[in-house]
């Protein structure tokens, strides 16, 4: 993992959808098989913190979207 990215460690991401871009990246190199086995590990370290934020971030909205719809949690339909 190049250095940028193992500073990143630590980092909160600044959005959900910024994330998920490093999410996939991570992924998209653990899967090349490229990686040495410690950069792979730290990756993997990476991406179970940022899986861990993304739920957050859903759960989050999830649970504004409970109350805008008065405590019930609806079905999304698309008009």
């Amino acid at each position: 993992m190049p250095k940028a990215a193992a500073a990143k460690k630590s980092e909160q991401p600044v959005s959900y959808e910024a994330a998920l871009q490093e999410l996939e990246q991570l992924i998209a190199q653990i899967e090349s098989g490229q990686l040495p086995l410690e950069q792979m590990l730290s990756g993997y370290q990476r991406a179970a913190e940022l899986l861990g934020f993304c739920r957050s971030q859903l759960e989050a909205v999830q649970e504004q979207v409970k109350v805008l719809d008065e405590g019930k949690l609806s079905a999304w339909t698309q008009d």
